[in-house]
Protein backbone atom coordinates (compact mmCIF):
# COMPACT_ATOMS: atom_id res chain seq x y z
CA UNK A 1 0.00 0.00 0.00
CA UNK A 2 1.56 3.12 -1.01
CA UNK A 3 -0.08 6.38 0.96
CA UNK A 4 0.75 9.49 3.00
CA UNK A 5 -2.30 9.79 4.60
CA UNK A 6 -2.53 8.77 7.97
CA UNK A 7 -5.95 8.90 7.82
CA UNK A 8 -5.69 6.60 4.63
CA UNK A 9 -3.58 4.09 6.36
CA UNK A 10 -5.98 3.76 9.02
CA UNK A 11 -8.48 2.87 6.80
CA UNK A 12 -6.64 0.45 4.83
CA UNK A 13 -5.69 -1.10 8.04
CA UNK A 14 -9.65 -1.39 9.04
CA UNK A 15 -10.50 -2.94 5.61
CA UNK A 16 -7.93 -5.69 6.15
CA UNK A 17 -9.17 -9.03 7.47
CA UNK A 18 -8.06 -12.80 7.05
CA UNK A 19 -8.13 -12.66 3.38
CA UNK A 20 -6.59 -9.29 2.99
CA UNK A 21 -3.35 -8.15 4.03
CA UNK A 22 -0.86 -5.67 4.23
CA UNK A 23 2.40 -5.99 3.36
CA UNK A 24 3.90 -3.09 3.38
CA UNK A 25 3.36 0.77 3.48
CA UNK A 26 5.51 3.14 1.42
CA UNK A 27 5.62 7.16 2.03
CA UNK A 28 6.88 8.01 -1.15
CA UNK A 29 6.85 6.51 -4.89
CA UNK A 30 10.25 4.98 -4.86
CA UNK A 31 9.53 3.49 -1.38
CA UNK A 32 6.44 1.81 -2.97
CA UNK A 33 8.34 0.59 -6.21
CA UNK A 34 11.10 -0.82 -3.81
CA UNK A 35 8.57 -2.77 -1.50
CA UNK A 36 6.57 -3.74 -4.48
CA UNK A 37 9.40 -5.28 -5.61
CA UNK A 38 10.20 -7.28 -2.70
CA UNK A 39 6.97 -8.54 -1.92
CA UNK A 40 4.88 -8.93 -5.02
CA UNK A 41 1.58 -8.39 -3.61
CA UNK A 42 -1.83 -9.01 -5.67
CA UNK A 43 -2.68 -5.02 -5.54
CA UNK A 44 -1.30 -1.74 -4.64
CA UNK A 45 -3.13 0.78 -3.31
CA UNK A 46 -1.46 3.93 -5.03
CA UNK A 47 -1.96 7.41 -3.28
CA UNK A 48 -1.90 9.60 -6.31
CA UNK A 49 -0.38 12.64 -4.65
CA UNK A 50 3.40 11.80 -2.76
CA UNK A 51 6.57 13.79 -1.89
CA UNK A 52 9.28 12.91 -4.25
CA UNK A 53 8.24 10.45 -6.98
CA UNK A 54 4.58 10.47 -7.36
CA UNK A 55 2.05 7.95 -7.52
CA UNK A 56 2.09 8.17 -11.02
CA UNK A 57 5.35 7.47 -12.17
CA UNK A 58 5.41 4.74 -9.61
CA UNK A 59 2.25 3.32 -11.24
CA UNK A 60 4.24 3.61 -14.50
CA UNK A 61 7.51 1.80 -13.25
CA UNK A 62 5.57 -1.00 -11.31
CA UNK A 63 3.57 -1.65 -14.70
CA UNK A 64 6.30 -1.40 -16.88
CA UNK A 65 8.48 -3.96 -14.95
CA UNK A 66 8.94 -7.28 -16.20
CA UNK A 67 9.19 -9.07 -12.65
CA UNK A 68 6.05 -7.49 -11.77
CA UNK A 69 3.48 -9.21 -14.43
CA UNK A 70 0.87 -10.20 -11.68
CA UNK A 71 0.83 -6.94 -9.78
CA UNK A 72 -2.37 -4.53 -10.45
CA UNK A 73 -2.77 -1.05 -9.22
CA UNK A 74 -5.75 0.69 -7.77
CA UNK A 75 -5.12 4.45 -7.70
CA UNK A 76 -6.09 6.45 -4.60
CA UNK A 77 -7.91 10.14 -5.26
CA UNK A 78 -9.82 12.68 -3.73
CA UNK A 79 -11.87 13.38 -7.00
CA UNK A 80 -13.37 11.23 -9.64
CA UNK A 81 -12.06 13.20 -12.62
CA UNK A 82 -8.67 13.82 -10.97
CA UNK A 83 -6.32 15.16 -13.57
CA UNK A 84 -4.09 11.98 -12.30
CA UNK A 85 -6.78 9.45 -13.04
CA UNK A 86 -6.73 9.83 -16.57
CA UNK A 87 -2.80 9.58 -16.92
CA UNK A 88 -2.90 6.44 -14.36
CA UNK A 89 -5.70 4.56 -16.54
CA UNK A 90 -2.95 4.88 -19.44
CA UNK A 91 -0.12 3.55 -17.84
CA UNK A 92 -1.93 0.64 -17.19
CA UNK A 93 -4.04 0.89 -13.56
CA UNK A 94 -6.97 -1.16 -12.79
CA UNK A 95 -9.02 1.83 -11.73
CA UNK A 96 -9.05 4.08 -9.20
CA UNK A 97 -10.88 5.04 -5.59
CA UNK A 98 -11.95 7.51 -3.54
CA UNK A 99 -9.72 8.42 -0.55
CA UNK A 100 -13.42 8.43 1.41
CA UNK A 101 -14.27 5.09 0.36
CA UNK A 102 -15.89 3.01 3.25
CA UNK A 103 -13.87 0.21 4.51
CA UNK A 104 -16.08 -2.62 3.32
CA UNK A 105 -15.90 -0.73 -0.12
CA UNK A 106 -12.37 -1.19 0.07
CA UNK A 107 -12.33 -4.65 0.54
CA UNK A 108 -14.36 -5.03 -2.29
CA UNK A 109 -12.12 -3.32 -4.33
CA UNK A 110 -9.39 -4.97 -3.55
CA UNK A 111 -11.01 -7.97 -4.35
CA UNK A 112 -12.28 -6.74 -7.77
CA UNK A 113 -8.80 -5.96 -9.00
CA UNK A 114 -6.97 -8.68 -7.16
CA UNK A 115 -9.53 -11.12 -9.65
CA UNK A 116 -8.57 -9.03 -12.66
CA UNK A 117 -11.58 -6.83 -12.86
CA UNK A 118 -11.72 -3.23 -13.51
CA UNK A 119 -12.31 -0.99 -10.99
CA UNK A 120 -14.67 1.32 -12.58
CA UNK A 121 -18.27 2.11 -11.48
CA UNK A 122 -20.85 1.89 -13.95
CA UNK A 123 -21.79 5.57 -12.18
CA UNK A 124 -18.79 7.12 -13.85
CA UNK A 125 -17.17 4.85 -16.13
CA UNK A 126 -18.59 6.55 -19.22
CA UNK A 127 -17.85 9.90 -18.28
CA UNK A 128 -14.17 9.43 -16.82
CA UNK A 129 -13.30 7.09 -19.97
CA UNK A 130 -14.99 9.09 -22.48
CA UNK A 131 -13.35 12.29 -21.09
CA UNK A 132 -9.95 10.20 -20.59
CA UNK A 133 -9.52 9.37 -24.34
CA UNK A 134 -10.21 13.06 -25.53
CA UNK A 135 -7.96 14.01 -23.24
CA UNK A 136 -4.93 11.47 -23.60
CA UNK A 137 -5.76 9.57 -26.89
CA UNK A 138 -5.68 6.31 -25.44
CA UNK A 139 -3.37 3.18 -26.20
CA UNK A 140 -3.35 2.85 -29.96
CA UNK A 141 -5.68 0.36 -31.48
CA UNK A 142 -4.71 -1.43 -34.58
CA UNK A 143 -7.63 -2.08 -36.99
CA UNK A 144 -7.09 -5.47 -37.63
CA UNK A 145 -6.85 -6.20 -34.21
CA UNK A 146 -10.53 -4.98 -33.60
CA UNK A 147 -11.19 -7.28 -36.87
CA UNK A 148 -9.81 -10.13 -35.20
CA UNK A 149 -12.99 -9.91 -32.72
CA UNK A 150 -15.79 -12.40 -33.14
CA UNK A 151 -19.51 -10.88 -32.71
CA UNK A 152 -20.18 -11.98 -29.41
CA UNK A 153 -16.78 -10.70 -28.21
CA UNK A 154 -17.93 -7.58 -29.36
CA UNK A 155 -21.12 -7.70 -27.70
CA UNK A 156 -19.04 -8.81 -24.30
CA UNK A 157 -16.74 -5.41 -25.26
CA UNK A 158 -19.47 -3.56 -25.18
CA UNK A 159 -21.04 -4.73 -22.10
CA UNK A 160 -18.01 -4.22 -20.31
CA UNK A 161 -17.44 -0.44 -21.24
CA UNK A 162 -21.05 -0.68 -19.57
CA UNK A 163 -19.41 -1.73 -16.40
CA UNK A 164 -21.14 -5.31 -16.32
CA UNK A 165 -19.50 -7.84 -14.62
CA UNK A 166 -18.94 -11.33 -15.72
CA UNK A 167 -22.50 -12.25 -14.19
CA UNK A 168 -24.41 -9.51 -15.81
CA UNK A 169 -23.00 -10.25 -18.52
CA UNK A 170 -24.09 -13.81 -18.72
CA UNK A 171 -27.73 -12.69 -17.83
CA UNK A 172 -27.87 -10.10 -20.59
CA UNK A 173 -26.79 -12.69 -23.19
CA UNK A 174 -28.28 -15.67 -21.61
CA UNK A 175 -24.74 -17.49 -20.48
CA UNK A 176 -22.70 -18.88 -17.67
CA UNK A 177 -20.62 -15.85 -16.04
CA UNK A 178 -17.70 -18.67 -16.89
CA UNK A 179 -18.66 -18.40 -20.33
CA UNK A 180 -18.45 -14.44 -20.55
CA UNK A 181 -15.44 -14.32 -18.55
CA UNK A 182 -13.92 -16.57 -21.78
CA UNK A 183 -15.19 -14.60 -24.14
CA UNK A 184 -14.00 -11.36 -21.83
CA UNK A 185 -10.30 -13.08 -21.76
CA UNK A 186 -9.94 -13.69 -25.79
CA UNK A 187 -11.19 -10.23 -26.55
CA UNK A 188 -8.68 -8.91 -24.29
CA UNK A 189 -6.24 -11.16 -25.53
CA UNK A 190 -6.96 -10.35 -29.10
CA UNK A 191 -6.77 -6.21 -28.43
CA UNK A 192 -3.66 -6.34 -25.91
CA UNK A 193 -5.61 -5.24 -23.20
CA UNK A 194 -3.77 -5.58 -19.82
CA UNK A 195 -6.90 -5.95 -18.17
CA UNK A 196 -10.55 -4.93 -18.11
CA UNK A 197 -9.92 -1.23 -17.35
CA UNK A 198 -7.66 -1.53 -20.48
CA UNK A 199 -10.33 -2.97 -22.24
CA UNK A 200 -12.85 -0.31 -21.55
CA UNK A 201 -10.41 2.38 -23.00
CA UNK A 202 -10.56 0.51 -25.97
CA UNK A 203 -13.88 -0.09 -26.71
CA UNK A 204 -14.68 3.73 -26.00
CA UNK A 205 -11.93 4.55 -28.57
CA UNK A 206 -13.20 2.32 -31.54
CA UNK A 207 -16.92 2.52 -30.73
CA UNK A 208 -18.05 -0.29 -28.92
CA UNK A 209 -19.08 1.43 -26.38
CA UNK A 210 -22.02 2.57 -27.60
CA UNK A 211 -20.67 6.02 -28.72
CA UNK A 212 -19.50 6.98 -31.85
CA UNK A 213 -15.73 6.31 -32.22
CA UNK A 214 -13.23 8.84 -29.90
CA UNK A 215 -10.16 8.46 -32.04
Amino acid sequence: MADHSADLTALVRTAADRTIAVVGEAADGDEAIALTRAHRPDVVLMDVRMPGTDGLTATRRILADERLPGVRVLMLTTFELDEYVFTALHAGASGFLLKDTEPDDLRQAVRTVARGDAMLAPTVTRRLIAAFVNRLGGPELAPERLAGLTPREREVVTLVAAGLSNQEIGGRLRMSPATAKTHVNRAMAKLGARDRAQLVVFAYQCGLAGLPPLM
